[in-house]
Protein backbone atom coordinates (compact mmCIF):
# COMPACT_ATOMS: atom_id res chain seq x y z
CA UNK A 1 0.00 0.00 0.00
CA UNK A 2 1.33 3.58 -0.63
CA UNK A 3 1.65 6.51 1.73
CA UNK A 4 -1.14 8.26 -0.22
CA UNK A 5 -3.61 5.45 -0.59
CA UNK A 6 -2.74 4.78 3.62
CA UNK A 7 -3.54 8.51 3.74
CA UNK A 8 -7.14 7.93 2.15
CA UNK A 9 -7.78 5.13 4.73
CA UNK A 10 -6.99 6.85 7.07
CA UNK A 11 -9.08 9.40 6.65
CA UNK A 12 -12.11 7.31 5.24
CA UNK A 13 -11.73 4.14 6.27
CA UNK A 14 -11.00 1.30 3.59
CA UNK A 15 -13.92 0.65 1.19
CA UNK A 16 -14.41 3.68 -0.08
CA UNK A 17 -14.90 3.59 -3.76
CA UNK A 18 -14.46 7.41 -4.69
CA UNK A 19 -10.73 8.48 -3.18
CA UNK A 20 -10.89 12.02 -0.97
CA UNK A 21 -8.82 14.42 -2.95
CA UNK A 22 -5.48 14.92 -1.05
CA UNK A 23 -4.50 17.86 0.54
CA UNK A 24 -1.74 18.26 3.34
CA UNK A 25 -3.79 17.81 6.24
CA UNK A 26 -5.99 14.85 7.61
CA UNK A 27 -8.54 16.97 9.22
CA UNK A 28 -10.53 20.46 8.82
CA UNK A 29 -8.72 23.09 10.80
CA UNK A 30 -10.69 26.55 11.59
CA UNK A 31 -7.52 28.19 9.33
CA UNK A 32 -9.81 26.47 6.15
CA UNK A 33 -12.44 29.03 6.98
CA UNK A 34 -10.29 32.10 7.33
CA UNK A 35 -10.35 33.18 3.29
CA UNK A 36 -6.68 32.22 2.68
CA UNK A 37 -4.64 29.49 1.14
CA UNK A 38 -6.48 26.84 3.11
CA UNK A 39 -9.86 28.05 2.27
CA UNK A 40 -8.45 28.01 -1.32
CA UNK A 41 -7.56 24.55 -1.16
CA UNK A 42 -10.54 23.03 0.75
CA UNK A 43 -12.84 24.96 -2.00
CA UNK A 44 -11.02 23.75 -5.09
CA UNK A 45 -9.66 20.11 -3.89
CA UNK A 46 -13.62 18.95 -1.92
CA UNK A 47 -15.98 21.15 -3.69
CA UNK A 48 -15.28 22.46 -6.87
CA UNK A 49 -13.92 18.37 -7.85
CA UNK A 50 -17.55 17.46 -6.97
CA UNK A 51 -19.92 20.46 -7.73
CA UNK A 52 -17.99 21.63 -11.05
CA UNK A 53 -20.58 23.82 -13.46
CA UNK A 54 -20.06 27.37 -15.44
CA UNK A 55 -22.42 28.81 -12.71
CA UNK A 56 -20.17 27.84 -10.00
CA UNK A 57 -16.51 28.03 -11.71
CA UNK A 58 -16.92 31.70 -11.83
CA UNK A 59 -16.14 31.59 -8.56
CA UNK A 60 -18.27 35.00 -7.76
CA UNK A 61 -19.62 36.69 -4.82
CA UNK A 62 -22.64 34.90 -6.27
CA UNK A 63 -23.95 33.16 -9.14
CA UNK A 64 -25.49 35.08 -12.27
CA UNK A 65 -28.63 32.58 -13.80
CA UNK A 66 -30.40 33.61 -16.93
CA UNK A 67 -34.11 33.01 -16.25
CA UNK A 68 -36.81 33.75 -18.82
CA UNK A 69 -34.94 36.61 -20.24
CA UNK A 70 -33.83 38.46 -17.17
CA UNK A 71 -30.81 37.76 -15.40
CA UNK A 72 -31.32 36.47 -11.34
CA UNK A 73 -28.05 37.26 -8.76
CA UNK A 74 -27.90 34.12 -6.15
CA UNK A 75 -25.55 34.31 -3.43
CA UNK A 76 -25.49 32.40 0.54
CA UNK A 77 -23.84 33.11 3.43
CA UNK A 78 -23.39 31.78 7.06
CA UNK A 79 -22.26 33.82 9.77
CA UNK A 80 -20.96 32.37 12.93
CA UNK A 81 -19.15 35.54 14.29
CA UNK A 82 -18.16 35.66 18.03
CA UNK A 83 -19.15 37.57 19.80
CA UNK A 84 -22.62 37.87 18.42
CA UNK A 85 -22.81 41.70 19.64
CA UNK A 86 -20.10 43.55 18.55
CA UNK A 87 -18.69 47.34 18.62
CA UNK A 88 -20.84 48.92 15.48
CA UNK A 89 -23.26 45.72 15.12
CA UNK A 90 -24.39 42.50 15.39
CA UNK A 91 -24.75 39.05 13.90
CA UNK A 92 -28.31 39.90 12.55
CA UNK A 93 -27.06 43.13 11.11
CA UNK A 94 -24.14 41.54 9.67
CA UNK A 95 -26.28 38.70 8.07
CA UNK A 96 -28.19 40.90 6.05
CA UNK A 97 -25.66 43.52 4.84
CA UNK A 98 -23.25 40.62 4.39
CA UNK A 99 -25.50 38.79 1.64
CA UNK A 100 -26.91 42.28 0.51
CA UNK A 101 -23.21 43.34 -0.26
CA UNK A 102 -22.88 39.61 -2.28
CA UNK A 103 -25.55 40.84 -4.45
CA UNK A 104 -24.54 44.14 -4.91
CA UNK A 105 -21.01 43.04 -6.04
CA UNK A 106 -22.32 41.08 -8.74
CA UNK A 107 -24.31 44.10 -9.46
CA UNK A 108 -27.29 42.99 -9.11
CA UNK A 109 -30.60 45.03 -7.16
CA UNK A 110 -30.78 42.89 -3.67
CA UNK A 111 -34.54 42.06 -3.78
CA UNK A 112 -35.51 38.70 -0.93
CA UNK A 113 -33.36 37.19 1.60
CA UNK A 114 -34.12 33.99 3.28
CA UNK A 115 -32.95 33.55 6.47
CA UNK A 116 -31.81 30.24 8.81
CA UNK A 117 -31.22 30.11 12.78
CA UNK A 118 -29.34 27.50 14.30
CA UNK A 119 -29.83 28.04 18.15
CA UNK A 120 -27.81 26.62 20.94
CA UNK A 121 -30.24 25.74 23.79
CA UNK A 122 -30.38 28.39 26.59
CA UNK A 123 -29.65 31.12 24.24
CA UNK A 124 -31.55 34.39 26.40
CA UNK A 125 -34.63 35.41 24.21
CA UNK A 126 -33.81 39.07 25.18
CA UNK A 127 -30.72 38.09 22.77
CA UNK A 128 -32.72 36.41 20.11
CA UNK A 129 -34.91 39.44 19.94
CA UNK A 130 -32.63 41.90 20.28
CA UNK A 131 -30.66 40.09 16.88
CA UNK A 132 -34.30 39.64 15.06
CA UNK A 133 -35.44 43.60 15.50
CA UNK A 134 -31.48 44.69 14.15
CA UNK A 135 -31.84 41.96 10.79
CA UNK A 136 -35.56 43.75 10.49
CA UNK A 137 -34.23 47.40 10.51
CA UNK A 138 -30.81 46.20 8.15
CA UNK A 139 -33.30 44.91 5.55
CA UNK A 140 -35.94 47.79 5.78
CA UNK A 141 -32.38 49.73 5.51
CA UNK A 142 -31.01 48.14 2.21
CA UNK A 143 -34.22 48.16 0.99
CA UNK A 144 -34.94 44.06 0.46
CA UNK A 145 -37.94 41.73 2.43
CA UNK A 146 -36.65 38.66 4.12
CA UNK A 147 -39.53 36.29 2.21
CA UNK A 148 -38.69 32.72 4.03
CA UNK A 149 -36.50 30.95 6.61
CA UNK A 150 -36.06 28.17 8.86
CA UNK A 151 -35.17 27.41 12.40
CA UNK A 152 -33.57 24.46 14.45
CA UNK A 153 -32.04 24.25 17.94
CA UNK A 154 -28.67 22.64 18.86
CA UNK A 155 -28.19 20.61 22.18
CA UNK A 156 -27.08 22.95 24.77
CA UNK A 157 -22.64 23.15 24.32
CA UNK A 158 -23.17 21.65 20.68
CA UNK A 159 -23.08 25.20 19.17
CA UNK A 160 -22.27 28.79 20.46
CA UNK A 161 -25.41 30.75 20.73
CA UNK A 162 -26.26 31.46 17.81
CA UNK A 163 -25.41 30.70 13.72
CA UNK A 164 -27.11 32.13 10.86
CA UNK A 165 -27.22 31.41 7.23
CA UNK A 166 -28.62 33.70 5.08
CA UNK A 167 -29.25 33.53 1.02
CA UNK A 168 -30.59 36.20 -1.36
CA UNK A 169 -31.93 36.95 -4.51
CA UNK A 170 -31.72 40.36 -7.03
CA UNK A 171 -31.85 41.33 -10.45
CA UNK A 172 -28.90 42.22 -12.96
CA UNK A 173 -29.28 45.48 -15.01
CA UNK A 174 -29.05 44.61 -19.00
CA UNK A 175 -25.38 46.08 -19.46
CA UNK A 176 -24.20 45.48 -16.57
CA UNK A 177 -21.48 42.64 -16.56
CA UNK A 178 -19.55 42.67 -13.24
CA UNK A 179 -16.66 39.37 -13.14
CA UNK A 180 -13.42 39.10 -11.58
CA UNK A 181 -12.27 37.74 -14.65
CA UNK A 182 -13.08 40.87 -16.49
CA UNK A 183 -10.22 43.38 -14.81
CA UNK A 184 -7.83 44.62 -17.77
CA UNK A 185 -4.43 46.17 -18.17
CA UNK A 186 -5.07 49.92 -16.84
CA UNK A 187 -8.08 49.48 -14.46
CA UNK A 188 -8.02 51.76 -11.61
CA UNK A 189 -8.44 49.84 -8.16
CA UNK A 190 -10.92 52.04 -5.71
CA UNK A 191 -11.33 51.30 -2.45
CA UNK A 192 -14.55 53.60 -0.59
CA UNK A 193 -12.80 54.18 2.75
CA UNK A 194 -10.50 52.94 5.55
CA UNK A 195 -10.08 49.38 5.95
CA UNK A 196 -9.71 46.66 8.98
CA UNK A 197 -12.27 48.51 10.99
CA UNK A 198 -14.12 45.69 11.54
CA UNK A 199 -11.49 42.67 12.29
CA UNK A 200 -9.93 45.41 14.87
CA UNK A 201 -13.51 45.78 16.58
CA UNK A 202 -14.23 42.44 17.02
CA UNK A 203 -10.52 41.65 18.43
CA UNK A 204 -11.14 44.45 20.61
CA UNK A 205 -14.09 42.77 22.78
CA UNK A 206 -13.54 38.98 22.07
CA UNK A 207 -10.18 39.91 23.90
CA UNK A 208 -10.71 42.41 25.97
CA UNK A 209 -8.84 44.85 24.99
CA UNK A 210 -8.93 48.72 25.48
CA UNK A 211 -7.53 51.09 22.82
CA UNK A 212 -7.32 54.90 23.10
CA UNK A 213 -10.80 55.66 21.16
CA UNK A 214 -13.64 52.82 20.41
CA UNK A 215 -13.23 51.25 17.06
CA UNK A 216 -16.39 50.31 15.22
CA UNK A 217 -17.32 48.04 12.94
CA UNK A 218 -18.08 49.04 9.01
CA UNK A 219 -20.45 46.65 8.67
CA UNK A 220 -23.26 48.72 5.98
CA UNK A 221 -25.33 48.16 2.71
CA UNK A 222 -23.53 49.15 -0.46
CA UNK A 223 -26.19 48.51 -2.29
CA UNK A 224 -27.11 52.13 -2.72
CA UNK A 225 -23.56 53.03 -3.40
CA UNK A 226 -23.28 50.49 -6.15
CA UNK A 227 -26.13 51.52 -7.51
CA UNK A 228 -24.85 55.61 -7.57
CA UNK A 229 -21.25 54.35 -9.36
CA UNK A 230 -23.52 51.79 -11.90
CA UNK A 231 -25.25 54.95 -13.19
CA UNK A 232 -22.40 56.62 -14.06
CA UNK A 233 -20.51 54.06 -15.31
CA UNK A 234 -22.20 50.72 -16.51
CA UNK A 235 -19.09 49.07 -17.26
CA UNK A 236 -17.58 48.88 -14.05
CA UNK A 237 -14.85 45.36 -14.36
CA UNK A 238 -15.10 43.77 -11.18
CA UNK A 239 -16.55 44.46 -7.61
CA UNK A 240 -15.29 42.71 -4.77
CA UNK A 241 -16.29 42.98 -0.24
CA UNK A 242 -12.76 42.62 0.82
CA UNK A 243 -14.48 40.52 3.83
CA UNK A 244 -12.12 37.39 5.42
CA UNK A 245 -8.69 37.79 4.36
CA UNK A 246 -9.33 41.63 3.87
CA UNK A 247 -8.14 43.35 0.67
CA UNK A 248 -5.10 41.45 0.17
CA UNK A 249 -6.98 38.14 -0.58
CA UNK A 250 -9.45 39.93 -2.35
CA UNK A 251 -6.97 41.49 -4.62
CA UNK A 252 -5.10 38.08 -5.04
CA UNK A 253 -8.03 36.13 -5.78
CA UNK A 254 -8.92 38.53 -8.53
CA UNK A 255 -5.20 38.95 -10.10
CA UNK A 256 -5.42 34.96 -10.29
CA UNK A 257 -9.27 35.07 -11.89
CA UNK A 258 -7.79 37.52 -14.32
CA UNK A 259 -4.60 36.79 -15.26
CA UNK A 260 -3.35 40.32 -14.16
CA UNK A 261 -0.91 41.92 -12.26
CA UNK A 262 -2.06 44.20 -9.46
CA UNK A 263 0.11 47.42 -8.27
CA UNK A 264 -1.11 48.68 -4.88
CA UNK A 265 0.27 51.79 -3.19
CA UNK A 266 0.75 51.81 0.13
CA UNK A 267 0.75 55.44 0.95
CA UNK A 268 -2.74 56.03 0.09
CA UNK A 269 -3.83 53.14 1.38
CA UNK A 270 -6.71 54.52 3.90
CA UNK A 271 -5.80 53.16 7.62
CA UNK A 272 -7.73 54.89 10.49
CA UNK A 273 -4.72 55.97 12.37
CA UNK A 274 -6.71 54.10 15.80
CA UNK A 275 -6.86 51.27 13.91
CA UNK A 276 -2.99 51.23 12.23
CA UNK A 277 -1.67 51.54 16.16
CA UNK A 278 -4.10 48.50 16.87
CA UNK A 279 -2.36 46.52 14.01
CA UNK A 280 0.67 46.96 15.12
CA UNK A 281 0.32 45.77 19.26
CA UNK A 282 -1.65 43.45 18.04
CA UNK A 283 1.19 41.97 15.12
CA UNK A 284 -1.52 42.37 12.58
CA UNK A 285 -1.41 43.82 8.86
CA UNK A 286 -4.34 45.81 7.95
CA UNK A 287 -4.21 44.37 4.52
CA UNK A 288 -5.43 41.34 5.57
CA UNK A 289 -8.08 42.41 8.37
CA UNK A 290 -11.52 41.82 7.58
CA UNK A 291 -14.05 44.45 6.19
CA UNK A 292 -17.71 44.37 6.49
CA UNK A 293 -18.77 47.99 4.61
CA UNK A 294 -15.52 48.02 2.39
CA UNK A 295 -16.08 47.58 -1.22
CA UNK A 296 -13.00 47.44 -4.31
CA UNK A 297 -13.75 48.61 -7.48
CA UNK A 298 -12.26 47.79 -10.95
CA UNK A 299 -12.90 50.87 -12.87
CA UNK A 300 -11.78 51.71 -16.98
CA UNK A 301 -9.45 54.39 -16.47
CA UNK A 302 -11.38 57.04 -18.19
CA UNK A 303 -14.23 56.69 -15.90
CA UNK A 304 -12.36 56.45 -13.04
CA UNK A 305 -12.55 60.06 -11.78
CA UNK A 306 -16.40 59.86 -12.75
CA UNK A 307 -16.60 56.90 -10.61
CA UNK A 308 -14.64 58.32 -7.49
CA UNK A 309 -16.41 61.23 -7.56
CA UNK A 310 -19.82 59.47 -7.01
CA UNK A 311 -18.70 57.12 -4.78
CA UNK A 312 -17.36 60.50 -2.62
CA UNK A 313 -20.83 61.89 -2.84
CA UNK A 314 -22.26 59.09 -1.23
CA UNK A 315 -22.18 58.61 2.54
CA UNK A 316 -20.77 55.03 2.06
CA UNK A 317 -17.70 56.27 -0.14
CA UNK A 318 -17.42 60.05 1.27
CA UNK A 319 -13.36 58.61 1.85
CA UNK A 320 -13.32 56.79 -1.73
CA UNK A 321 -9.84 56.83 -3.11
CA UNK A 322 -7.78 54.95 -5.40
CA UNK A 323 -5.19 53.07 -4.51
CA UNK A 324 -3.89 51.42 -7.43
CA UNK A 325 -4.20 49.52 -10.97
CA UNK A 326 -4.14 46.73 -12.95
CA UNK A 327 -1.12 45.82 -14.79
CA UNK A 328 0.55 43.35 -17.52
CA UNK A 329 3.49 42.67 -15.28
CA UNK A 330 3.68 39.94 -12.55
CA UNK A 331 0.66 38.02 -13.76
CA UNK A 332 -1.49 36.53 -11.38
CA UNK A 333 0.30 38.39 -8.28
CA UNK A 334 -0.16 41.39 -5.95
CA UNK A 335 2.91 43.94 -5.46
CA UNK A 336 2.50 47.05 -3.49
CA UNK A 337 4.74 49.98 -4.04
CA UNK A 338 6.18 51.07 -0.71
CA UNK A 339 6.51 54.36 1.27
CA UNK A 340 10.44 54.02 0.47
CA UNK A 341 10.11 53.33 -3.03
CA UNK A 342 10.64 49.78 -3.04
CA UNK A 343 7.84 47.20 -4.32
CA UNK A 344 7.07 43.56 -2.42
CA UNK A 345 4.54 41.16 -2.87
CA UNK A 346 1.54 41.16 -1.10
CA UNK A 347 0.49 37.43 -1.00
CA UNK A 348 -2.38 35.62 0.00
CA UNK A 349 -2.03 33.88 4.20
CA UNK A 350 -2.79 30.46 4.67
CA UNK A 351 -5.28 30.92 6.82
CA UNK A 352 -6.77 34.46 8.82
CA UNK A 353 -5.44 36.38 11.25
CA UNK A 354 -8.43 36.21 13.29
CA UNK A 355 -11.36 33.38 12.99
CA UNK A 356 -14.50 33.81 13.25
CA UNK A 357 -14.51 37.37 12.07
CA UNK A 358 -18.75 36.98 10.20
Amino acid sequence: MTENSKNVEDNLGSGIACPLPLTDYKNVLLAHGGGGKLTHQLIHKIFLSQFQNKWLDSLHDGAILPMNGVRLAFTTDSYVIDPIFFPGGDIGQLAVNGTVNDLAMCGAKPLYLSAAFVIEEGLAMEELWRVVVSMQAAAKEAGVFLVTGDTKVVDRGKGDKLFINTSGIGVVAEKVNIDPKRAVVGDQIIVNGPIALHGIAIMSVREGIQFGTKIESDTAPLNGLVHRMLEVCSDIHVLRDPTRGGVASSLNEIAESANKGIMIVEDVIPIDEEVRGACEILGLDPLYVANEGKLLAFVPAEKAQAVLAAMRAHPQGKESVIIGEVVDDHRGKVLMRSRIGGSRVVDMLWGEQLPRIC
